[in-house]
């Protein structure tokens, strides 16, 4: 359709599902492209089938495209083609890679997907020497030369391909909105690494160390709690409450038992409210909202599991978390008690997140179906849960006994 654009109009765009075009009716061959996801771009046509994409809307303003567009049509006119198609000149107005991660990118990507945080910060801590850049002007080489610069600074390749994956979302998202016309990483391959790697999960002897340790802090604790009451009674204070009745001294333990059990990631923990556990059918709910993957997904307790969210939720403070902070709300930080654990149970190298390794583990060695470990473990793709095969070897020695 032809209208007169104007800043009003173009804040009015709909977005219909499908592609379609507002011609200006003030410059001829203006005009905006609304995509079926809602993006607008401002493009000039000087020919039938010659187009070039000026640059976003909100980014480019409208005088700006009219200015540039004209420019277009007059070097049309009078050589045939824009310079711009013939000596390759690109528009001043495309905003530098910082410009555009910060207007553009991260408010969609905050919206459209979870995690943003570690994104924002591998995005604002990694790229420097390109960030003052206009997009149109970083190279293949450019980042390369960035790469490069980490992996002399010992970055493994996992890590590497890792940072690396998270500016192609940037530049991808920055061809499918017309600011660039091709992706600067479109020739960069990823670093091999092993796709299976290393699986930590813990010893027979590490897991005894680590249960005892848990026993050990809590006896401790308990005492320096006995002994902080002796001394304030003598003063004639108020004794805090007594911990030698209660199953647990604090949220550690139960915390830890229950990653061990049920493979829960850190986060979901933190997540997980009483309503998604069902003491009646023995299973905890894992909501999609809180998941890395989005899919929802149901875990039986065991015994252990079990006995010790009941004893849990006995002792617990009242809160919609089954892991509250002090202030009742979302608990944020296990690190310094699962430091001090480990290093009171003398193991080394081993992660919060490996106590989902380690029940994964556990459950291939006991036989249970790779597939029915991707689902208690809510791996999107089963690729994943291959990592755990190599624990099954009876599984292939079987298979080669049929032949």
């Amino acid at each position: 359709m032809k209208e007169k654009l104007t800043a009003k109009l173009l804040g009015s765009l709909q977005v219909t599902g499908n592609e379609y075009e507002v011609h200006d009716t003030t410059v001829g061959g203006l005009f905006v492209r609304v995509t079926a996801a809602g993006a607008k771009s401002y493009v000039v046509s000087w020919a039938r089938g010659r187009k070039k994409t000026l640059g976003r809307v909100g980014i480019l303003t409208l005088d700006q495209a009219r200015t540039e567009a004209t420019q277009y049509l007059a070097e049309a006119r009078a050589h045939g083609e824009p310079l711009a198609v013939t000596q390759g000149r690109k528009g001043a107005t495309l905003p530098s890679l910082r410009d555009f991660i910060d207007d553009t990118y991260m408010p969609w990507f905050k919206a459209h997907h979870k995690g943003h945080e570690k994104t924002q910060h591998t995005l604002s801590n990694n790229f420097d020497p390109i960030m003052s850049q206009r997009l149109d002007a970083i190279t293949g080489r450019d980042l390369e030369q960035i790469r490069t610069g980490w992996m002399q600074a010992g970055n493994k390749a996992s890590t590497v391909n890792r940072k690396m994956g998270s500016i192609s979302g940037v530049f991808s998202r920055a061809v499918e909105w017309e600011y660039i016309d091709t992706h600067p990483l479109a020739k960069l391959k990823q670093l091999k690494v092993d796709s299976k790697g290393v699986i930590r999960y813990l010893g027979a002897d590490e897991t005894k160390r680590l249960r005892n340790a848990l026993d050990t802090r809590q006896d401790e604790m308990r005492a320096e709690r006995e002994s902080a009451n002796t001394w304030r009674t003598g003063r004639h204070k108020e004794p805090m409450p007594s911990l030698l009745q209660l199953p647990f001294t604090d949220h550690l333990k139960p915390m830890v038992l229950v990653s061990l059990n049920t493979g829960m990631r850190r986060g979901e923990l933190f997540d997980l409210k009483w309503s998604a556990v069902n003491f009646g059918t023995k299973t905890i709910t894992v909501a999609g909202a809180t998941t890395k993957t989005s899919d929802t997904r149901h875990i039986p307790m065991n015994k252990e599991a079990l006995g010790v969210l009941e004893a849990w939720k006995k002792q617990v403070k009242k809160s919609p978390y089954v892991f509250p902070g002090q202030d009742g709300g979302r608990f944020d930080d296990v690190k310094s008690a699962w430091l001090k654990l480990l290093e009171r149970a003398q193991i080394d190298g081993f992660r919060w997140h490996d106590m989902r390794h380690d029940f994964a583990s556990r459950l291939v060695m006991a036989g249970v179906p790779l597939n029915t470990v991707r689902d208690l473990l809510g791996h999107a793709d089963i690729k994943m849960t291959l990592r755990y095969a190599h624990l099954a070897p009876e599984t292939k020695a079987a298979a080669v006994e049929l032949i």
